[in-house]
C-alpha cells in the first residue's frame, strides 16, 4: 500500500509518501509545493493543482491522507487552507484516489502515542519510524509523512478488527 500525506497550505504544501510492505514502512518521497505570498491565490492554488496532478501521476498512490481542519484562530488563513485542501483532494478524486481525513490529534496519537504532542516530537518520531538519516525539514513536510503513517496504522487496525 502507497499513500500520500498532504499537510495543505498555500504558502507551502507539504507532501510525503510511504509505502507498507509486509507490515514495514519505507519512505519513498516528500516534498513542499511552494509560492510567494506575492502571487495570487487562484495562482497559487492552479500550482498546487498541477504538482500534486505531477506527483500522483509519478507515484501512483493508493490512498491520500489528508489534515482535516477543525480549528483555526484567524479565519481568513482557515479559508485559504480550506481552499489548498479542496484543490488537493481534487487532485485524488480526479485520479480515482480514495482520500481519508484525520484531525493533528490522530495524527500525533498514531505517530507519537500522544495527542498533545508537539511539532518538535513528530519530526523526531517520522524520522525513527521511516528510518531517515535526518529530520525531515520543514515541518511541512514531517506533517504530510505523519499522515501517511497515521492512514497506515489506522488501516492495519481495521484489517485486524475484520
Amino acid at each position: 500500500m502507497r499513500i500520500i500525506g498532504i499537510d495543505p497550505g498555500t504558502l507551502c504544501c507539504g507532501y510525503g509518501i510511504v509505502e507498507e510492505e509486509d507490515s514495514r514502512l519505507f519512505y519513498i518521497t516528500s516534498g513542499g509545493i511552494k509560492a510567494s505570498s506575492k502571487i495570487p491565490i487562484p495562482k497559487r492554488l492552479k500550482n498546487i493543482y498541477e504538482g500534486l496532478e505531477e506527483i500522483i501521476e509519478k507515484h501512483h498512490p493508493d490512498g491520500m491522507a489528508i489534515e482535516n481542519l477543525f480549528f483555526a484562530k484567524n479565519v481568513q488563513a482557515a479559508l485559504k487552507l480550506g481552499q489548498a485542501k479542496g484543490v488537493a483532494i481534487l487532485a485524488a478524486v480526479k485520479r480515482g484516489i480514495p482520500v481519508f481525513e484525520y484531525t493533528p490529534l490522530e495524527v500525533k496519537q498514531s505517530v507519537v502515542g500522544y495527542g498533545s504532542a508537539e511539532k518538535r516530537q513528530v519530526q523526531h518520531m517520522v524520522k525513527a519510524i521511516l528510518g531517515l538519516k535526518t529530520i525531515p525539514h520543514p515541518p511541512d513536510l514531517a506533517d504530510a509523512l505523519a499522515l501517511a503513517i497515521c492512514h497506515i496504522h489506522a488501516y492495519r487496525m481495521k484489517e485486524l478488527q475484520r
